[in-house]
C-alpha cells in the first residue's frame, strides 16, 4: 500500500471524491491514514535493516553481538567508539587469533583510535642461522639509510634491539621473544580545506590562518583488508622534512595531506628547511629557486621564489585530540534550523558586516568557508530577538578582528556564535542579553600569536560581559581569559579557558587585575579545563574539572565568595583554593601535593598536545572523574575505559605465552 494520500484516493469509487469534493473531510481522514502507512512502512525497513550488523540500529548491536558470543566491554559514548565494527569483525578476528594484522584491527576497532602492531621479537639481535639468514637483521643500523633511523624508538622500528626481559605489560620493557608491542595514536588529523595562508612578507607564508608555526599531519589512508599492517600514511603522523621530500607524490595533492592551489606540478615544490636563520625572525635559513615554491612541514612554512599578489589558499591537516574549538568536523546537531532569515557568506555577501546588516538585528549569518576575514563588525540583536553567526557544516572561518569588537543587545535578545575562529582583539558584550551562547568556537588564548607560537596579549581578556542580567554558555570551545560582570551566570561545559599562563586571570570580575581580583559571575563548570587563577561569587557546581592555578605568596588561585553555596566534586584544584566542601577532589591530602597534580602533554594553543593530559599524570586525575575517566576538557574522550577495553579484548585473542604492551604514540 501507498502512503501517498491521492493514490489511496484514487481507489475509491468516484462518487465518494465527487461528494467529498466541497468538504474534504474524507480526503483529511485518508491523509491521516496515509501518514501512519507510511510510519508503519518505514518500521518495516527498519526492522529489516535491523538484520545485519551493518545497517542496524545501536540498540540492537548488542542482541546481534550475543548471537555469536560477543561479550560488552565498558560504556564508551558511541560518537567516540561504537562496537558496531568489533562485532562485524569478531568471526574474522577468531579465525585469525594472535596475528599481528588481527590485532591491529582488534586494537583499531576497541578503541577507535589508529593502531600499529609490532612483534617485538621480530627486531631482536640473535646470532645468525646459516640456514635461515635474515639479511635485515643486523646488528649494527646502517648510518647511510635514513628511513630506519628516523623510526627510530617509535612504531615503525626495524633496526635491530637487545633483549629487554623487564615486563612489557607494565610498559617498562619492549624487545624480548614473547613481546607484542599495540602503538596507539590519540591524535587525530584535523583538516583545514581551502584556507588562507598567513602573510610575513610577500614570499613568505604560515600555513595556519593564525600566523604561527604549525606543524602538519598526515591525513590517514583507510586500509581496505584486514590483513594489512598499518604504516606511515595509515596513522596521523607529523610529516618529517626528509620524509615529504621523498615521498612527495604520496602526500601532496587536492585529497591528501596537504596542498596549496595553484601549484599542481609537484616537479616545481621543494621541501627544505625554513626555519629562522637569526634571533630576529625576519630571515628564513633558505629560500627557493626561481619559478618554485618551499615547504617546510615541520613548521608549516611556505617560501615563494617570487612576491604573490595574495595570500595562497591551502589546504592541510594538523593533530589535535578531538572535536573541539572552530574546526571542519561535523557539528550539524548544534545549528539552529529556527533562526530566519540566513545571510549567506560570500555567497550573497562579500564581509561578515555586510551579511549582519542586511538581518536587521534578527537571523543567521552563515559563513560558507573556510577564509579569513579582516573586519570588526558591529553586532546588534533587537528587543527579544535572537541572531546567530556560524559557520557552515565542514568550514572553519577565521574572523581577525582588527580593533575591539563591540556586541550590544537589548533586554532578552540572544546571540550565538558557532564554529568560529575568532581572535586579534577582545569581544565586549554590552546590554542586556538574555542568553550569550559559544558553541565550537575557539577565542584565541592571548588574542593572537606570535610566529613562535607565544601569545601577544598574555594578559587580555578574550571576553567582557558587562551586564549582570546575562547568562554566558560555552560549550566545546577554547576561550582565552573571561571577565563577567557579577550577577550574571556562566555555564561551560566541555571547554578550556586559557589565561595563557598559571599566574594570569583566566575568570573574574570586570576591572580585575592581579593585584586585586574582583569576583565575577556565579560559575558552573562541567568535563573543563581551566590555566590560570578563578574569582567567582559562587561555584554552582564544578565537577570533573581541572583548574591549574598558581598565586601570589599569602593569595589564594581559587577564590569563591560564598563557601556555603554550591559543590566541588570529583575535580583538582589547588589545596590552599577558597571553594565550598569538595567531594572527592585532588589533591585530598597535603602530602599528595607534590604527586597529584596535573601534568599536560602543552598548554601552549596551537600544539597538538594542547590541553591533553601526559601520560605521566597521577592515575587520580587520569581517573579521577566521576565515572573513572580522565579529569578535564577531555572527560568525553574516555581514554582509561578504551584502554581497559583492549586490555581486555587482548586477553581474549593473544596466544598462549605472548604478552602484550599499550604504547601511546601521541
Amino acid at each position: 500500500m501507498s502512503p501517498d494520500k491521492n493514490k489511496l484516493l484514487e481507489l475509491l469509487p468516484i462518487i465518494y471524491r465527487l461528494r467529498d469534493a466541497d468538504s474534504g473531510a474524507l480526503e483529511g481522514l485518508l491523509a491521516v491514514i496515509a501518514e501512519q502507512v507510511g510510519v508503519l512502512q518505514e518500521n518495516l525497513e527498519q526492522l529489516y535493516d535491523d538484520l545485519f550488523i551493518e545497517t542496524c540500529a545501536d540498540w540492537v548491536i548488542p542482541y546481534i553481538g550475543d548471537l555469536i558470543g560477543y561479550r560488552q566491554l565498558h560504556h564508551v559514548r558511541p560518537q567516540q567508539v561504537s562496537s558496531r565494527a568489533e562485532v562485524a569483525n569478531t568471526i574474522a578476528y577468531r579465525r585469525r587469533k594472535g596475528t599481528a594484522s588481527m590485532l591491529e584491527q582488534l586494537a583499531r576497532d576497541v578503541t577507535g583510535w589508529d593502531a600499529r602492531v609490532v612483534e617485538f621479537f621480530q627486531i631482536l639481535k640473535t646470532t645468525q642461522y646459516l640456514n635461515h639468514l635474515r639479511m635485515a637483521n643486523l646488528a649494527s643500523p646502517d648510518l647511510r639509510q635514513w628511513q630506519p633511523l628516523e623510526n627510530l624508538g617509535t612504531a615503525f622500528d626495524s633496526l635491530a634491539h637487545t633483549v629487554d626481559i623487564r615486563r612489557i605489560s607494565l610498559n617498562r620493557g619492549r624487545h624480548n621473544i614473547p613481546n607484542i608491542g599495540i602503538f596507539l595514536w590519540r591524535l587525530s588529523a584535523q583538516s583545514l580545506r581551502r584556507g588562507q595562508a598567513a602573510r610575513v612578507d610577500d614570499r613568505r607564508y604560515l600555513f595556519n590562518p593564525l600566523g604561527s608555526n604549525l606543524p602538519l599531519f598526515t591525513r590517514p589512508e583507510a586500509e581496505d583488508e584486514i590483513t594489512h599492517l598499518a604504516e606511515p600514511l595509515n596513522v596521523p603522523l607529523p610529516i618529517s622534512r626528509r620524509r615529504l621530500n621523498e615521498y612527495l607524490r604520496a602526500y601532496y595533492g587536492l585529497n591528501q595531506s596537504l596542498c596549496i592551489a595553484g601549484w599542481d606540478d609537484i616537479s616545481k615544490i621543494k621541501v627544505c628547511n625554513l626555519a629562522d636563520a637569526d634571533s630576529s625572525g625576519t630571515v628564513w635559513a633558505h629560500s627557493p629557486p626561481a619559478g618554485h615554491l618551499a615547504i617546510d612541514p615541520e613548521l608549516g612554512r611556505i617560501a615563494f621564489a617570487e612576491d604573490q599578489d595574495s595570500p595562497p589558499v591551502v589546504t592541510f591537516h594538523f593533530g589535535f585530540s578531538g572535536n573541539l574549538g572552530g574546526g571542519e568536523y561535523s557539528r550539524a546537531a548544534t545549528i539552529s534550523a529556527a533562526v530566519e532569515p540566513v545571510a549567506p557568506v560570500p555567497a550573497l555577501h562579500p564581509t561578515i558586516q555586510a551579511a549582519i546588516s542586511s538581518l536587521s538585528g534578527a537571523g543567521g549569518v552563515e559563513i560558507q568557508d573556510s577564509s579569513t576575514y579582516p573586519e570588526n563588525p558591529v553586532i546588534h540583536v533587537g528587543y527579544e530577538q535572537a541572531m546567530e553567526i556560524r559557520a557552515a557544516e565542514g568550514c572553519r572561518p577565521f574572523l581577525k578582528l582588527t580593533g575591539p569588537c563591540t556586541i550590544s543587545g537589548y533586554k532578552d535578545a540572544t546571540l550565538s556564535l558557532n564554529g568560529l575562529v575568532i581572535g586579534g582583539d577582545t569581544l565586549q558584550i554590552e546590554g542586556d542579553f538574555h542568553v550569550i551562547r559559544l558553541i565550537h568556537c575557539t577565542l584565541v588564548p592571548g588574542l593572537a600569536r606570535k610566529t613562535s607560537g607565544t601569545p601577544q596579549h598574555p594578559d587580555k581578556p578574550s571576553l567582557i560581559v558587562t551586564s549582570p542580567l546575562t547568562r554566558l554558555e560555552i560549550q566545546h570551545s577554547i576561550v582565552g581569559g573571561l571577565r563577567i560582570a557579577a550577577g550574571a551566570q556562566a555555564y561551560i561545559v566541555n571547554s578550556i579557558i586559557d589565561a595563557t599562563a598559571t599566574t594570569n586571570i583566566a575568570y573574574a570580575g570586570i576591572d580585575s587585575t592581579a593585584a586585586d581580583p574582583v569576583p565575577g559571575a556565579a560559575l558552573t563548570l562541567k568535563n573543563s579545563t581551566v590555566i590560570g587563577t578563578l574569582h567567582t561569587t559562587r561555584m554552582e557546581l564544578v565537577s570533573n574539572s581541572i583548574i591549574l592555578a598558581e598565586a601570589a605568596a599569602g593569595t589564594q588561585p581559587v577564590i569563591a565568595e560564598k563557601i556555603q553555596e554550591g559543590r566541588v566534586r570529583f575535580s583538582y584544584l589547588p589545596l590552599e583554593s577558597k571553594a565550598p566542601r569538595r567531594y572527592h577532589c585532588q589533591p585530598a591530602r597535603v602530602e599528595d601535593v607534590s604527586r597529584v597534580k596535573p601534568v599536560f602533554t602543552s598548554l601552549q594553543y596551537g600544539d597538538p598536545g594542547y590541553g591533553q593530559l601526559s601520560t605521566r599524570c597521577a592515575a587520580e586525575i587520569r581517573q579521577g572523574a566521576d565515572d573513572e575517566a580522565e579529569m578535564g576538557v577531555w572527560h568525553d574522550l574516555y581514554q582509561p575505559q578504551r584502554e581497559i577495553n583492549l586490555r581486555l579484548r587482548l586477553a581474549e585473542y593473544l596466544r598462549c605465552s605472548l604478552e602484550a604492551g599499550i604504547f601511546y604514540a601521541s
